[in-house]
């Protein structure tokens, strides 16, 4: 097998001590509890790929693969390790060398064919508004799974009087990278071109792999706008609407741990909800949902009981309403709820616009 994305990264593996402090809070080793599902064998298999040490099996591309791309392990690792960086090199190489999920591989097909990873047929157009100070990017998930939470998002833009317009999106791809494989080229190049044509000076995103693509991924370095994820636009908006339930925030790995994001949505929870309250690990230690590095896709089952683990957490605060800003995880917690579990779902965003139309003081929200 040729291992050519994974000779830069050679050093990397050299330099992991085999201390297992990645083992900590990891979300699929505390699934599947083999340490072969931990970073540290990823480490080492890497290595043994490199080498030729060891031989291509099943079971290694399932290793791999069975990765949320949270950052926990890289939080813990006292080497700081580029764990991430290791683990999407051997995806590469792997891919590569014709060793690919089925399911990841027939995402990537739809959207070149449909412009979401969906494969469902497009949306209406979208009509430009000229003169917005916004041009806002929802995503495939919140277009196409959490569409009504969108709906009350948008809604929420417009009694706040943010000025912004919708445009013809596709896919922006971000997941890609992530999975082994290569972005699709056109619909980088419609994003870029669409954006522009709306003459607006930022970027709006409701999806935090979204906003780390437009604002990271080099494909878009020339957008020429501000990138800007909602919770930061909320944060500097008037919020004039109370609720006294107990909220509980969870908080979005891509929002989190690559990003930083933390006091923001925090800040705008406070402003309207007086009984907020932290789950035990909250922050840069935030247990993950389940639903990214491609593990939803290639393993449901394995995702949806990553999302439950959470919920538990949220439940254990004794919260009414569990509140996150990204559409990937406010799906996967929607799949994973029972429905004799009366705690409410919501994005912050979605949640506000709820509240706003309710009055001011909602009790039975």
């Amino acid at each position: 097998m040729e291992t050519k994305h994974l000779e830069k990264w050679k050093k990397e593996m050299l330099v992991c001590i085999k201390c297992a402090y990645c083992f900590g809070d990891c979300p699929i080793y505390s699934q599947l509890g083999w340490e072969s599902a931990s970073a540290r064998a990823k480490m080492i298999l890497s290595y043994g790929l490199l080498t030729k040490g060891i031989e291509y099996t099943d079971s290694i591309l399932e290793n791999f693969f069975q990765c949320t791309t949270c950052k926990q392990c890289e939080l813990n690792c006292p080497a700081k390790v580029k764990i991430l960086d290791v683990i999407e090199a051997a995806r590469k190489d792997l891919v590569d060398n014709g060793y690919c999920y089925p399911a990841h591989k027939l995402m990537r097909e739809v959207v070149e064919k449909s412009g979401n990873i969906y494969g469902e047929e497009k949306r209406k157009k979208e009509s430009v508004q000229k003169g917005a100070e916004y041009a806002l990017f929802v995503g495939c998930v919140g277009t196409y799974r959490e569409d009504e939470s969108i709906k009350r998002t948008i809604k929420l833009l417009k009694k706040l009087g943010v000025s912004f317009t919708r445009f013809d999106e596709v896919c922006c791809g971000g997941v890609f990278p992530y999975v082994g494989l290569d972005n699709y080229q056109k619909n980088v190049q419609h994003n870029k071109e669409e954006i522009k044509k709306t003459g607006a000076k930022k970027l709006l995103t409701t999806c935090p792999m979204c906003y780390r693509t437009f604002k990271n991924n080099p494909e878009y370095s020339d957008l020429g706008v501000e990138v800007v994820h909602i919770t930061q636009l909320l944060n500097k908006l008037n919020i004039d609407v109370k609720t006294d339930k107990v909220v509980t925030y969870h908080d979005p790995c891509d929002l989190g741990r690559h990003l930083g994001i933390y006091e923001e949505p925090r800040e705008i929870i406070k402003k309207f909800a007086s009984h907020f309250v932290e789950m035990d690990k909250n922050r840069e230690n935030a247990h993950c949902c389940g639903a990214g590095g491609g593990v939803r896709g290639a393993f449901t089952r394995l995702s949806i009981n990553m999302a439950k683990n959470r919920l538990k957490e949220a439940l254990n605060t004794k919260a009414d309403v569990l509140l996150t800003e990204c559409p990937s995880c406010l799906h996967n917690f929607k799949n994973a709820k029972k429905k004799r579990q009366r705690i409410q779902i919501y994005n912050i965003s979605e949640y506000l616009s709820i509240l706003m139309d309710r009055g001011k003081k909602n009790e039975d929200l």
